[in-house]
């Protein structure tokens, strides 16, 4: 491809021109949360997390120590949704082109060629990016934000859905660059797995190995699919009520003496599309207020810039029970 060209997306109604009837899309939906309970055993709430942050068209920081399954939910959700999964494993002499591509000149046709690196996948788990520079960071900012890249001055789309999966080890930080504010807001989600409990243990320990149950998997549903319940989840009905209690806790976080940046409108719209999303994943028409609770804590936590060494966590859920719903 030529250095001046775009990489072409397929439109909404492209997308969706083959795709299954709502009812057979709610099943398969129901079907692929169940195949990915499967092979993530103990951990239904953060499944369906995981789901609507997929749903929702947001991005997710899963943060946990390592071995308790990061990488397993990544490769189960792109197999799960056959998106084409890259992976990159973040690395602090990592570099931006290793990850959105590079134009090379081609002295035949005495033009750059784009070659695309591994962000022009449909799933990229983006392995420890703490470990990389705040450049390198940097490079999945226009990518996480608007679907794209610019190399060269050249702007490449990139192919929908795109959802990227990053983790990180909270424990161990030598030799990491934190997130920026910036980059932390491009994540809808931030999810700990946590230990199994001891049933789904002595499970995994006397079970299939999970790199054998991953290889069998069959997809539930495709990127059209995906792309059709985005479209079903944008359409759940959110009351001025509903609205109301949003607005409510947005600004209880602004004016929180322990939360010294609240949440933005960006959050905001992130918390409802996130809210309508898990409605959709509780095959509802309309979003409760039982929905934005269930995804404040993961959604606003990692977003507050906290006034002496406060717990994200803890504020968040301080909020929650400070603000009445009406």
């Amino acid at each position: 491809m030529a250095g001046n060209a775009m990489y072409r997306v397929p439109s909404m109604n492209q997308a969706l021109s083959a795709v299954p009837a709502v009812a057979d899309l709610r099943q398969r939906l129901a079907t692929a949360e169940a195949q990915l309970n499967q092979v993530l055993l103990g951990k239904p709430r953060q499944i369906k997390l995981a789901l609507a942050c997929l749903i929702a068209g947001g991005h997710l920081l899963l943060e946990d120590v390592p071995g308790v399954g990061k990488t397993t939910l990544a490769h189960a959700l792109a197999a799960t949704f056959a998106l084409d999964f890259q992976r990159v494993q973040f690395t602090s002499d990592l570099l931006p082109s290793d990850i959105v591509g590079v134009s090379v000149y081609e002295r035949e046709t005495g033009n750059f060629r784009f070659h695309p690196g591994p962000i022009f996948g449909g799933l990229l788990l983006a392995d420890e990016i703490n470990r990389a520079t705040p450049k390198t960071q940097s490079a999945l900012l226009e990518a996480m934000a608007e679907g794209q890249v610019t190399v060269d001055g050249q702007t490449h789309a990139l192919p929908q859905p795109f959802f990227v999966v990053a983790t990180q080890n909270p424990l161990d930080l030598a030799g990491t660059f934190p997130l920026p504010d910036s980059q932390l807001d491009r994540f809808m989600l931030r999810l700990s797995l946590d230990y199994p409990d001891a049933t789904a243990e002595r499970e995994l320990l006397t079970g299939n190995n999970r790199s054998d149950l991953l290889a069998r998997m069959h997809p539930a549903l495709d990127g059209a699919g995906l792309l059709a319940l985005r479209a079903q989840a944008q359409a759940i009905t959110a009351s001025p009520a509903l609205l109301d209690y949003l607005q409510a806790l947005l600004a209880a976080s602004r004016r929180h003496d322990g939360i010294r940046t609240g949440l933005s409108p960006r959050a905001g719209l992130a918390l409802l599309l996130a809210a309508r999303a898990w409605a959709l994943l509780h095959q509802r028409s309309y979003v409760l207020p039982e929905d934005v609770q269930a995804l404040f804590v993961p959604l606003a936590a990692h977003r507050f810039v906290a006034a002496r060494g406060a717990s994200g966590e803890a504020l968040a859920r301080q909020l929650l029970a400070e603000v009445a719903v009406d």
